[in-house]
């Protein structure tokens, strides 16, 4: 009943998917055994891969005529670079493309396979290459999981030309790769395939002689925009459902049909891909940040959503807006914080998915509330004083005195229980000298902080005009 099991089932029989398969390819299957099936079997993302630019799907800002990446391409004059994207977007395709168009010495080179001594064997060859008046262009994939010692280790031969460096990455190259190697590479930034360019895609495949031409597969339009929608700008996840839900179709006549039901079969519950230590986390956390900044609740509701059903840790969330209740409301509305604090330990208590509800609480609160940065802005601009300043003395009249010394010191001299005023406050200085004019508290208008604000405006007043009658 698993597609997953259907389909590799099916690649090994005679009837058919397979017998339609041999038929197109001329081959018996039947005389092949289950370890003889993996030389055969080659996946439709592979077989549908293009092989030059014209064939290739999206990126047209880059691989578009006239495109700076096209001409590199074109001309064979490549520069070391980064191709970054998410998976699916075609980074391994056009280092295929470019290796069929260099007249360079094309070296493939993965960083899960690969350490510190070969990185060492292909540098050698390629030094000899140039030294010959060759070129080694030399692809990396997934760079990002070098570290940094085997990073360095192409450094002094990309600064000296011995090789061309292209790398491919999922993440954020900013944190991923040393600042000296990135700074020798032309970041080339890949973008998700559009859902229209997915169905282009989906569509060449079927139609294909490489794809799935043969089958005259049988599937509606609204299929292939479910394929599209699930794939999220992936091309190779499309074209794997795609050769799934055609695995599972109903064969009939010369037509192999897939019904609504295959389809869903096959898609199931679609999977987030998130990783909690990748650049994607950041972007969502900052996304959540700034919708409650901006008083929007409904995308506030929605990023929460994404990171909670795609796994990550409540906790993480929960002190994330502890900080925020403070952070851009503070004074405007005091109780953000109790009930920011509230939502962590209501997390803490339950956990998922119980708890998602407390989050959502919390986060429609804090969208809703009024805002104010003035407690951060207050604490950033002391900070920068307190760091420059740092042996600033207490002045004398706040100084504790418990003794005799401390006393005849002068310590506390002055110093009036502001309690004992009818006022509640007293005109004593309790800045230091070199600072004693500054104001690190800029209180808003908005929520309770303007009731703050006119009462600031009151004090000042009155501390000043004790000032000016002194």
């Amino acid at each position: 009943g698993d597609p997953g099991i259907r389909f590799y089932t099916d690649q090994l029989t005679a009837g058919g998917f397979c017998r339609r398969r041999r038929e197109a390819c001329k081959m018996d299957m039947e005389q092949l055994s289950l370890f003889d099936t993996e030389a055969v079997y080659d996946p439709l993302a592979s077989r549908m891969r293009p092989e030059d630019l014209d064939e290739f799907a999206g990126q047209t800002n880059l691989l578009g005529k006239g495109k700076l990446l096209r001409q590199l391409i074109e001309q064979d004059r490549i520069p070391s670079m980064i191709f970054w994207g998410p998976p699916g977007v075609g980074k391994t395709t056009l280092a295929g493309i470019i290796a069929k168009r260099t007249h360079a010495e094309f070296v493939n080179f993965s960083a899960v396979t690969s350490g510190i001594k070969e990185i060492r064997e292909v540098m050698a060859q390629a030094e000899g290459r140039r030294r010959m008046g060759g070129k080694t262009v030399l692809f990396v994939d997934e760079i990002h999981r070098f570290n940094k010692a085997q990073q360095d280790a192409f450094l002094p031969f990309v600064e000296k030309g011995s090789i061309i460096l292209i790398g491919a990455t999922t993440e954020n190259p900013s944190f991923e790769i040393n600042s000296a190697l990135l700074s020798r590479c032309r970041v080339f930034v890949l973008h998700s395939l559009s859902n229209e360019e997915l169905v282009q895609l989906i569509r060449r495949a079927l139609t294909s002689p490489k794809g799935l031409e043969y089958l005259k597969v049988d599937i509606s339009s609204e299929m292939i925009e479910k394929i599209a929608a699930f794939a999220n700008g992936d091309a190779r996840t499309a074209l794997n459902v795609l050769e799934m839900a055609v695995a599972n179709g109903e064969i009939t006549g010369e037509k192999t049909i897939v019904t609504m039901d295959t389809l869903m079969q096959c898609i199931g519950k679609k999977s987030l891909l998130y990783d909690k230590k990748g650049e994607e986390h950041y972007n969502l956390i900052s996304a959540l940040h700034k919708s409650m900044r901006n008083s929007d609740p409904d995308a506030a509701v929605y990023w929460l959503a994404r990171m909670l059903e795609a796994g990550e840790d409540p906790l993480y969330v929960a002190r994330r807006l502890v900080r925020f209740a403070s952070e851009d409301i503070g004074m405007a509305d005091s109780s953000a914080l109790p009930l920011a604090v509230a939502a962590y330990q209501a997390c803490h208590f339950l956990g998922m998915p119980e708890c998602n509800v407390h989050l959502s609480h919390a986060v429609i609160y804090l969208s809703t509330a009024p805002k104010s940065n003035s407690s951060y802005m207050a604490y950033e601009a002391a900070k920068e004083d307190a760091k420059e300043m740092l042996a600033e003395p207490v002045p004398l009249v706040i100084r504790n005195a418990p003794t005799d010394l401390m006393k005849e010191l002068h310590y506390g001299d002055g110093y009036v229980y502001a309690h004992d005023t009818k006022e509640k406050i007293v005109r004593m200085q309790c800045l230091p000298d070199s600072v004693k004019n500054r104001v690190y508290y800029r209180p808003g208008i908005q929520g309770d902080e303007k009731v703050i604000k006119d009462r600031m405006e009151r004090i000042k007043q009155w501390r000043n005009k004790g000032v000016s009658e002194h």
